[in-house]
């Protein structure tokens, strides 16, 4: 993808977070679009560094370890997001690597990530992702475990800003959308990690604070 190209992608996406922010009463600036680099290689990810886009989100720790140090060393301001699921025993280096998890789900993982925290000094801020269409093939903990799964995270002093979810593919998302960000307000969260390429305008309406594009910026997968 040449500069001009990627600059072109980057402000389609950003006019589009704007008018949906504008049109719901939002500020634009309350948007963070996460630009999901997964499976890009770091040459595909440059030229939209180079125009102005500084947070990426990557699926796998591996991934991310072997493409971004690099890609810090030569820009500065880069935050980097995990949204992919992760395992506990990668933990460790996903607080070493990453400025934002999305996908804490599970007792076994906030713990993980307490004494990765507590071992590391590093505070990455954590979601908890909620399974929000009750999908046995997809991660993310059930609406009625959020409570608990949430106390828990309080216990052992998790610093968790928000809820992150993946409505499931095929139905309407705005309902889900909704409920999700209905479940952030019971507790006392503020930040929402909603929206996709197909329908990160609507997660903008529905309060979305982070929306998650990769195909509106970097073309669709060969």
């Amino acid at each position: 993808m040449s500069d001009a190209a990627a600059a072109e992608r980057l402000d389609e996406v950003r006019r589009r977070i704007d008018k949906a922010a504008r049109l719901s009463g939002r500020s634009p600036g309350e948007v963070t679009l996460v630009a999901i680099s997964k499976t890009h290689p770091a040459e595909a990810v440059a030229p939209l560094i180079r125009a102005g886009q500084r947070h990426f989100g990557e699926n796998k720790v591996q991934e991310a370890a072997a493409k971004w140090p690099g890609l810090r060393a030569a820009h500065d301001g880069i935050v980097l997001h995990l949204v992919g699921s992760l395992q506990s025993n990668k933990a460790e280096e996903a607080v070493a690597l990453f400025d934002v998890i999305h996908t804490v789900d599970r007792p076994s993982l906030v713990a993980a990530l307490a004494k990765a925290i507590a071992r590391h000094g590093r505070q990455p801020d954590c979601f908890v992702q909620v399974n929000i269409g009750d999908e046995p093939q997809k991660g993310g903990c059930a609406v009625a475990a959020l409570p608990a799964l949430l106390a828990q995270c309080r216990d052992v002093g998790l610093p968790i800003v928000g809820l992150m979810a993946i409505p499931p593919a095929g139905l309407e998302p705005a309902p889900y959308f909704a409920l999700l960000a209905e479940l952030a307000r019971r507790h006392d969260l503020a930040q929402l990690s909603i929206g996709m390429s197909g329908d990160f305008e609507t997660a903008v309406t529905l309060g979305a604070t982070h929306v998650r594009v990769g195909t509106a910026l970097f073309g669709e997968r060969s």
